[in-house]
């Protein structure tokens, strides 16, 4: 259990520092090119233009930073503060203070969220605008001298400490076994954490001074990986070897370095592969020379290039670097591949990669199998999920009412996957279950969405089996109309059961809060909570727009005692693996007698104006309303 949320801090603390930096990544870039094109040694050295190169990375880049930092903890107000709170740090030091925005802004935006916490309530009105905005700047100027005074000396001590050591590790040749640490790293995604937070500001200071940065070749190398992919192009199986030629070309061209990590977690030993591909290309770049004089992100091949000083040795030594990486760590991957079995399939590792990266991976859809085109004559479309309770729920309401705006002879229904029926023809799930339906209905067409409330698939599809139906199935509609006139739907949802303006701190504790309401309605027993904890950790419950369901497994559905449902307001929101959730609806299903009410909730929520509507009223009633108006 130790190991367990040692695990989580780590995955959590990586994916924090990595959020504060990756919705700046245009600002880097920028930064890159006006120092690549014009400083003395750029591409067409500009005096004037030069001017904007020391500004920005001192000024902007670490502002932005900690602007983000303090946004992604207290919102808008949040990042105002440790902007401000930022600004003590940029002031205190001469050299650029990423490290330090990365303490401020968070921190900035921490101190105003609790003020804010402890005077909710407390104010009169006509008095609101007054304290925001008198709280925001007496707190953010008491950040800002404080961070002058003790947080800029002691990150500019830390910083001072990390530059004497790597100059040590360069005059000792030692600067190879960085990658001893750093490709294990990127498969723990702590490659933003490393790049951006220590390799980059020590980086730039070395930009400013020497006019380019061995260390910003470190982490961005593209070589072990392209190795890799290429090893399994020739020696993998199966999907891996299929899929491997593409996931190289996103990898190499794109820049997107974790698309190779599935294919290190199927056989783990090619992360010796990657380490020392690493380390031989570093080896290259200090022997020849090489370095960038801008941050190099994403890291791509092409990034690396446009990053290169304007010299024949800079590009020979850095492509050089690159070469030697991708060689070895090819010769050793195939060593590898050729003397062992793959333990696992792609699928498999690609689930194991977004588990470990603790929230939904960007890439992990292109590994799932390829479909054909959709089948001709679709009879019988099946949304399924785990427990076929919720999310499946939700989806099928609103296809259902696509199917029949377009007046399609379509069956539209849900279930959980271990039910789905044989005779499906296309099968829609959450992208992370996708495989567990292949595996059930191998023939059927599968398609995966991220959202189940606001999908383009959904219309995509739609489009497609408009040439080969005409008329809505009669059975279809009847079933609906009867599931719309049972009673036993009368009085799910109550006011007892709404609750407005709720802080979280976490996802498990909102789930948990959901549940406690359940358990005490009397719709649950009490191992339902956990089935909902259980549930959430198979697949996430967020359903897009804004929305989680929270609801117990499939196994859990014999401790539902009768259906009912919970609404919590989130006004702030609550992380969901990485999705900010505002609404939640707890729900506990029986018999069927709650799809009624989640139909309407679902057509609801797939117009965020509804959304924007029921995270700010004022009362459970009115919240009650706006979905009961459809």
């Amino acid at each position: 259990m130790a190991q367990s949320n040692i695990k989580v801090a780590v995955q959590k603390f990586g994916n924090f520092l990595s959020s504060m930096v990756m919705p700046n990544i245009g600002a880097f870039i920028a930064w890159g090119l006006i120092t690549a094109l014009f400083i003395p040694t750029g591409f067409f050295p500009n005096e004037s233009l030069a001017k904007l190169v020391d500004p920005m990375v001192k000024y902007l880049l670490p502002l932005l930073i900690g602007y983000t930092g303090g946004k992604l903890v207290h919102d808008q107000r949040g990042g105002v503060v440790g902007a401000i709170a930022t600004m003590g740090v940029i002031v205190g030091s001469d050299i650029p203070m990423f490290l330090g925005a990365m303490i401020m802004g968070p921190l900035g935006g921490y101190i105003i969220k609790k003020f804010d916490q402890f005077i909710e309530g407390k104010v009169k009105t006509g008095f609101e605008m007054l304290i925001n905005n008198f709280s925001a700047g007496i707190l953010g100027g008491i950040l800002a001298i404080l961070a002058f005074l003790g947080v800029s000396p002691a990150v500019d001590g830390f910083t001072g400490a990390l530059v004497v050591g790597v100059d040590w590790m360069v005059a000792h040749g030692l600067l190879p076994l960085t990658s001893i640490l750093i490709e294990p790293a990127k498969i723990l995604f702590l490659n933003n954490a490393i790049n951006h937070g220590i390799l980059s500001p020590i980086g730039a200071e070395q930009i400013r001074t020497n006019g380019q940065s061995i260390l910003l070749l470190l982490e961005t190398n593209p070589g072990p990986g392209l190795g890799i992919l290429l090893a399994y192009c020739f020696f993998g199986k199966g999907t891996a070897k299929q899929s491997a030629p593409g996931a190289a070309i996103i990898h190499f061209i794109g820049g997107i370095h974790e698309i190779y990590f599935p294919y290190v977690l199927m056989r783990p030993l090619l992360i010796i592969a990657a380490i020392l591909g690493g380390m031989s290309g570093v080896f290259t770049f200090v022997l020849l020379g090489g370095g960038l004089q801008a941050v190099a992100s994403p890291g791509s091949i092409l990034a690396i290039l446009a990053a290169t000083p304007g010299n024949a040795g800079s590009y020979v030594a850095n492509i050089s670097g690159v070469l030697v990486a991708a060689i070895v760590s090819f010769i050793v991957g195939s060593l590898i591949l050729k003397t062992g079995k793959q333990t696992e399939d792609l699928d498999e590792a690609a689930r194991k990669m977004q588990e470990m990266k603790g929230k939904k991976s960007s890439v992990a859809g292109s590994f799932t199998k390829q479909q054909g085109e959709v089948p001709a004559s679709v009879q019988k479309i099946v949304f399924a999920c785990d427990a076929g309770m919720g999310s499946s729920a939700m989806g099928a309401s609103l296809l259902r009412k696509k199917v029949k705006q377009a007046d399609l002879n379509i069956s539209v229904t849900n279930t959980a996957i271990s039910n789905i029926p044989s005779d499906a023809q296309i099968v829609i799930t959450q992208e992370e279950l996708t495989p567990r339906a292949q595996n059930k209905v191998p023939d059927a067409y599968h398609i995966s969405v991220d959202n189940f409330l606001s999908s383009p698939e959904y219309d995509k599809l739609i489009d497609q089996l408009k040439n080969d139906h005409t008329t809505f199935k009669a059975e279809e509609e009847k079933r609906v109309s009867a599931e719309n006139n049972t009673d036993s739907n009368d009085g799910l949802l109550k006011e007892e059961n709404v609750f407005l303006n709720q802080h979280f701190s976490s996802k498990e504790e909102a789930i948990r809060f959901a549940g406690s309401v359940l358990v005490k309605g009397g719709y649950v027993e009490e191992n339902y909570v956990e089935a909902m904890i259980e549930r959430d950790n198979m697949t996430s419950t967020y359903m897009g727009n804004d929305v989680a369901i929270p609801h117990g497994t499939e196994e859990a559905k014999k401790n539902v005692l009768r259906s009912g449902f919970t609404v919590i307001q989130v006004p702030e929101g609550v992380d969901f693996d990485g999705e900010k959730v505002r609404l939640i609806f707890g729900i506990a299903g029986k018999d069927g007698t709650h799809l009624e009410i989640l139909s309407g909730i679902a057509i609801t929520c797939s117009d965020m104006d509804n959304i924007e509507k029921m995270v700010h009223a004022k009362s459970a009633k009115e919240l009650m309303a706006i979905i009961q108006s459809n």
